[in-house]
């Protein structure tokens, strides 16, 4: 189990309020703001999905930025306080690849077949218009997977946990769970199902941050996970839009 001990200077916690009120709050209003803009405008505007993907794009790195900068001011943060190392126990570490090389191109076959069949794919509802339609899209939607994959694991899984183990004196495992609570409620634009829905592999992507002390898995399955969820799941064919959720 993972244990660390970060100590914040003042200037990184000054830093980390910004941080914490963008990740509790800000990426909240961004998602669900941006994303009911895109459900507006997406058939009738051929930009709309690039100009959400540029805005998150932008947006991540900022905020992983902002992160990096409390880091670097905390001279009591080691690499290995924030996951920036390598992973221990290669064996556990294989048996994670050979699992996810399993269930993850059985996940893309499942939905392309229940697309094929016009049924709906579980968890799509909530990203249907983000679903590329041409290959630019898909371009945009790739780097929004690595971005994702980059940006979140090191803000919510590395920062944020080193930050409430440092600043609230909770242990490693509340600490995770906290931001993962906070990983979730970012993506509220989802509607309330799949935001819990969120719940789930981010529980895994913690476990498997706890478990070896490194964001480099975590940070792999996330984006292979994201490139399943947005570039390699077709998007529905046009007919009529299904409810939007409040949630």
């Amino acid at each position: 189990m993972l244990h660390i001990d970060p100590e914040f200077s003042t200037l990184g916690l000054v830093l980390a309020v910004p941080l914490l009120a963008q990740a509790t709050v800000g990426d909240a209003l961004l998602g669900r703001r941006s994303y009911a803009r895109l459900r507006r405008d997406r058939d009738r505007d051929p930009r709309a999905l690039v100009r959400l993907y540029r805005l998150w794009i932008a947006t991540s790195w900022g905020l992983a930025a902002l992160g990096a900068l409390t880091v670097v001011v905390s001279p009591g943060v080691a690499a290995g306080d924030i996951g920036l190392t390598w992973p221990g126990d290669p064996a556990r570490i294989a048996g994670m690849l050979v699992g996810l090389a399993i269930v993850l191109p059985l996940t893309v076959l499942v939905g392309r077949r229940m697309a094929a069949r016009g049924k709906a794919v579980p968890g799509a509802e909530g990203v249907t218009e983000l679903l590329p339609r041409d290959a630019r899209e898909r371009r945009l939607g790739l780097a929004m997977s690595v971005t994702a994959g980059i940006c979140e694991e090191f803000v919510y899984r590395g920062v944020l946990i080193a930050l409430f183990v440092g600043v609230l004196g909770v242990p490693v495992q509340v600490a995770a769970g906290i931001a993962l609570a906070l990983f979730a409620v970012a993506h509220a634009y989802q509607g309330w199902r799949n935001m819990l829905l969120t719940l789930l592999p981010g529980y895994a992507l913690t476990a498997m941050y706890l478990s070896t002390g490194s964001l480099l898995l975590p940070v792999l399955v996330h984006i292979l996970i994201d490139v399943r969820g947005l570039v390699l799941t077709p998007a529905p064919a046009a007919g009529p839009r299904p409810v939007a959720q409040n949630g």
